[in-house]
């Protein structure tokens, strides 16, 4: 009686579960795939997130390999049906073994983790602790297929009505309702959605870039905008823009570290908000340049802002100290959104802006005698650097205007990026390519990767990139290639273990994107006082020692710790 009563109870338990075990065993091997390492530690919350997708991933495609040999090879085949004691039996190893293996894979891969945060010179995860992964996980998976299931009953009520009211063929109906239901959703969010997401994204973050920090004061000195006597009004400059022209080291502070005589640095910015009738955002910052005679300074920067406007403290203050001051640096804000948002829907914003920003500098400079110009350079990083590269034609372009560039932390899909290191020369590797002998274009992960027997000419043009920074490597070609960076030796940082799998990969390095800051400098996406010996190795002036460098660099570093700290 018990007996018959605990078989009811499992049938009915299993009728409302409705679980495929072809699917569970899928989205075991999936989740057991997606928790070996990636290219930054990752803390249980994100594991789990990432791991409960994948899952499900697994789990739908058991589903469709269950229902092809359901419909395509069991009745053509005879099969057996077996017992249900026999059925029970296979379905609780099953259920027992995924639960083993994934809690196995769980012990191992905070082992895992705590081998990649020891390369990076961080503190590892305790495996009890980690073990919130799994729990995190089931709960994510669930609510993914319980999402496909809700759309499935859509797709079948529509498809009755198709049925009862358009006369739709039964047979062919589910199909109809399905391309109807996705039809409908990509215009809504191709549409109305994703205009409104980013409208409403604009306007909450729009209200940070009123805000100012404390720290920020407004400036006197001339030579800065948002001064009393600045063509851009302090109140238009927004968060970043008030923050840039507020902080980095004066002529004193230049004098005190370098042991030198020092000229009040230039930083001319634009805001959004500068912008008025009469003058667009670039022909604004011409202006304040003018104003403030920066063409008859020794170096000048055009700096891609990234998102938000944001320009790194760091890369600024370490030309202004290289050349005593003697140094001009502009830039404009082109959209009130952090770089991820931007990156998927401000990218040709970015790029306008930057070529026209370096066009109508780049015009007045030529304007001016030759011997009498500045060093012209260019600056962006992450999605900066996409922007400043959309400036030029090509390499030809970029070398016949500039005197040099720096790029830092570049996307996956940065174009001249992309086709240096597609054309890298044969046996150097995707994290380290060598392009054309490194006669112009090199890429560095640390100071030493600049070193080369081969002279570098000028004008020079490097790039800043770790191996573990997932916003260099970052592709949507993940998903179903392996690329040259997993087939060849890993970078320094990165685990040995890591390996390509379909889809895993795409969704690990995508979780990876939100935690690119969060290691120590020199992995990541956190290059710190590397970009000093960027500007070193690009456009280093003559006359420096390595102790005036290492004053510099101690000085950047304790410029880059209090704005961590106070920002």
């Amino acid at each position: 009686m018990l007996r018959s009563r605990g078989a009811a109870v499992v049938r009915r338990v299993e009728v409302v579960v409705d679980l495929n075990y072809v699917g569970l065993v899928l989205a075991t091997l999936f989740f057991a795939l997606s928790v070996t390492p990636s290219l930054v530690p990752r803390d249980w919350l994100f594991q789990g997130l990432i791991s409960g997708i994948n899952a499900a991933i697994g789990y739908g495609l058991g589903c469709v390999l269950e229902w092809v040999f359901r419909r395509w090879v069991r009745s053509r085949i005879p099969i057996p049906s077996p017992s249900d004691r026999l059925r029970y039996a296979i379905k609780a190893t099953v259920l027992v073994g995924c639960a083993l293996v994934a809690a196995l894979m769980l012990v191992q891969s905070a082992r895992w983790q705590r081998e990649i945060t020891s390369l990076m010179g961080m503190a590892g995860t305790t495996t009890p602790a980690y073990l919130r992964t799994g729990l995190l996980s089931v709960a994510v998976g669930v609510a993914v297929v319980a999402a496909y299931r809700t759309v499935r009953v859509m797709v079948l009520g529509l498809a009755r009505q198709l049925n009862r009211w358009v006369r739709v063929p039964r047979e062919v109906a589910p199909a109809v309702g399905l391309l109807v239901l996705v039809v409908l959703a990509v215009t809504i969010f191709n549409g109305v959605a994703s205009r409104a997401f980013f409208a409403v994204a604009n306007s909450a973050f729009s209200v940070r870039n009123d805000r100012t920090t404390p720290y920020a004061v407004q400036p006197i000195a001339p030579e800065r905008s948002g001064s009393p006597v600045s063509l851009a009004p302090w109140p238009t400059l927004g968060f970043e823009g008030r923050w840039f022209v507020s902080n980095g080291p004066n002529a004193a502070a230049i004098a005190e570290v370098t042991g030198k005589p020092a000229r009040e640095p230039i930083r001319a910015y634009v805001g959004l908000e500068s912008v008025t009738r009469d003058r667009t955002a670039a022909q604004l910052a011409v202006a304040e340049l003018e104003r403030t005679d920066a063409f008859d300074r020794e170096a000048m920067v055009v700096v891609t802002t990234t998102g938000t406007g944001w320009v790194n403290g760091m890369a600024a203050g370490a030309i202004e100290y290289l050349y005593g001051g003697d140094t001009a640096i502009v830039a404009t804000q082109f959209s009130y959104l952090p770089s991820v948002l931007s990156f998927l829907s401000d990218r040709e914003k970015a790029a306008a802006a930057s070529r026209e920003l370096f066009d109508a500098v780049y015009q007045r400079w030529s304007a001016q005698p030759q011997g009498h110009r500045p060093k012209l350079f260019v600056y962006g990083e992450s999605l900066g650097s996409q922007g400043s590269e959309e400036a030029f034609g090509g390499l030809g372009d970029l070398r016949e205007e500039v005197d040099g560039a720096l790029w830092v932390g570049p996307p996956n899909s940065n174009r001249l990026w992309r086709q240096f290191v597609d054309r890298r020369d044969p046996g150097s590797p995707e994290v380290a390519p060598v392009y054309a002998d490194g006669l112009v274009v090199r890429f560095a992960d640390d100071a030493t990767d600049f070193a080369s027997a081969e002279p570098w000419r000028e004008p020079r043009i490097a790039y800043l990139q770790h191996p573990s920074d997932p916003i260099v490597w970052w592709s949507a070609d993940l998903i179903f290639t392996r690329p040259d960076w997993l087939s060849e030796p890993r970078g320094s940082d990165v685990s040995t273990q890591m390996r390509w799998a379909p889809f895993v990969t795409f969704w690990q390095v995508t979780a990876d994107l939100t935690n690119a800051q969060g290691v120590v400098d020199g992995h990541g996406h956190r290059y710190g006082s590397l970009v000093l010996d960027g500007w070193l190795a690009v456009a280093a002036p003559p006359g420096l020692t390595a102790e005036i460098v290492e004053r510099i660099r101690a000085a950047l570093e304790s410029a880059e710790i209090y704005e961590r700290e106070v920002k």
